[in-house]
């Protein structure tokens, strides 16, 4: 990095236009994660359409921020309605919601508030410092070696993250089947078009998202016939007052959450839902005093809190270095930076480095002005989540409708949205992940292409795929993860055996 690289990285973050982008996406973002049902991946998939319009840093720049917010924002109708705004919110809404009762909603809002922008920034600090070296090991990745990456995010997204092994598999098998459709493969023979122009070119990504995961909602939303909520309480202190304390007293927790958030991101397919159950789960194993979790203590909400937002960087990763998605968000966000000319890749290190900084800079000021906003977020929320749902729903889908015809000025892409949005309302309606679907789609293709061009190579001989070492250890990461459902089973089994 040169000097000169980072004068304009700071030149295009710092122009009047990204400013005003960064601030409006953070004010979206936190009006998207505070309202219940609308989740960090929805508010993503909502600005594609007006990043078109945009050059690439402020488009980039529009999906960081409100991804950072939304994922903040999830924990105020999760601390003041048992709600989590976002499924990153969900692993510590009752501990949050229960402080509340007790009277200490400042406390569980300031500490989501605080150690998120920490644990944040954590995450950027080790992307600006392992991204470039991770790039410089790509340059030595071939098509054997991208293969084995890409079925090793494919394992990770079935075997890592849900409780069912065999419906994430399902889920993911018929992403796969999309990522089959069309011209896009390396006979380029039309596959599953029964005879649509339209889905010649495949089945676009983004009407795909905005369909599974907002659309889907929309439809959960006409279902429901529950009553809304009512909040826990409606006014809300100073929720700076003793962050300092929780922050002497809980430092090595937030250390722990940071990073397990962090590995856990760059991990593909994981996310900021997975990373925060699991330092939840860390956080009550190493806790003095465990006997607390559940009745209103903010060890938790601290470690969870700092771990979902530093997987956000963490997941962008693999994203910029190897053009793999760490999550839903970054699958959208990799779409974005291939319509803008910046193709994810080792290449974007070394051909536009000013904008690869230009997105490390904003990573720091999106984490450094969810302090401010998100204080002013709090102070409203009591007026933000009173927005009734009968109205912001039929505009949403208003907003999804408009999106989905603007990418080809086609009404198939309406109709996209919609048949996906049935299809991820019934899949999730039975306990089906939607996420490994999406990660299908988008590591399908992929997956194709890098082993019949390895095969092609290697004149038919599958034993290169082992014995190049990069590939050989990848194969072996691989193996682990698929073979360590079967092992957990059989020693569990053979433990249970009587002797």
């Amino acid at each position: 990095m040169t000097w000169a690289v980072l004068s304009q990285a700071f030149g295009l973050v710092f122009d009047p236009y990204v400013l005003l982008v960064i601030l409006c996406s953070a004010l979206f973002g936190l009006f998207v994660g505070a309202i219940p049902g609308l989740t960090a991946t929805m508010a993503t998939a909502l600005l594609v359409p007006i990043t078109f319009f945009m050059p690439p840093v402020p488009a980039v720049a529009a999906i960081v921020t409100a991804t950072a917010m939304a994922i903040f924002s999830g924990d105020i109708p999760g601390a003041l309605l048992r709600i989590p705004g976002t499924p990153a919110s969900a692993a510590y809404t009752d501990e949050a919601y229960a402080m509340t009762l007790k009277g200490q909603a400042e406390v569980a809002l300031g500490a989501g508030l605080v150690f998120s922008a920490i644990g944040g920034l954590f995450g950027t600090f080790v992307m600006v410092l392992f991204s470039p070296g991770l790039a410089e090991i790509a340059l030595k990745f071939s098509s054997f070696e991208y293969f084995w990456l890409v079925v090793l995010g494919l394992a990770g997204a079935v075997f890592i993250g849900n409780s069912s092994i065999l419906k994430a598999s399902i889920s993911l098998l018929l992403g796969l089947l999309v990522a089959c459709i069309g011209l896009e493969n390396p006979g380029a023979h039309p596959r599953f078009t029964f005879g649509i122009n339209e889905l010649l070119s495949g089945v676009e990504l983004i009407p795909m998202m905005v369909g599974m995961f907002a659309v889907s909602e929309l439809l959960r939303y006409m279902v429901d016939t529950a009553p809304p909520p009512k909040m826990a309480t409606e006014k809300i202190g100073s929720v700076f007052k003793g962050m300092w304390g929780l922050l002497k007293k809980y430092r090595w927790p937030l250390v722990r959450g940071s990073a397990l958030g962090t590995v856990i991101g760059i991990q593909p397919g994981s996310g900021a839902d997975m990373a925060a159950w699991l330092s939840y789960a860390m956080s009550k194993k190493f806790s003095k005093e465990p006997e607390k979790f559940g009745t209103g203590h903010v060890e938790g909400i601290v470690e969870a809190g700092a771990a979902n937002n530093s997987s956000l960087a963490g997941a962008w990763i693999p994203a910029l270095v190897f053009g793999i998605p760490g999550d839903s968000i970054t699958a959208i966000a990799i779409g974005v930076l291939y319509l803008k000319g910046m193709n994810p890749g080792p290449s974007l290190f070394t051909n536009n480095p000013q904008n690869i900084y230009a997105i490390f800079i904003v990573f720091i000021l999106a984490n450094l002005i969810m302090v401010p906003l998100g204080w002013l977020a709090i102070r409203f929320s009591t007026r933000v989540l009173a927005v009734p749902r009968n109205i912001l729903m039929p505009l949403i889908l208003l907003f999804c409708i408009v999106g989905a015809f603007a990418i080809n000025n086609s009404v198939f892409g309406v109709i996209l949205i919609l048949v996906f949005g049935l299809i991820a309302f019934v899949l999730e309606e039975n306990g089906f992940p939607v996420a490994p679907a999406i990660l299908g789609v988008v590591l399908g293709t992929m997956m194709e292409e890098n082993f019949v061009t390895s095969l092609i190579k290697s004149d038919g001989d599958p034993t290169v795929f082992f014995t190049r070492p990069i590939a050989m250890w990848l194969a072996i990461g691989t193996f682990v993860i698929l073979l360590w459902p079967v092992a957990t089973w059989a020693i569990d089994r053979t433990r249970a055996r009587p002797t």
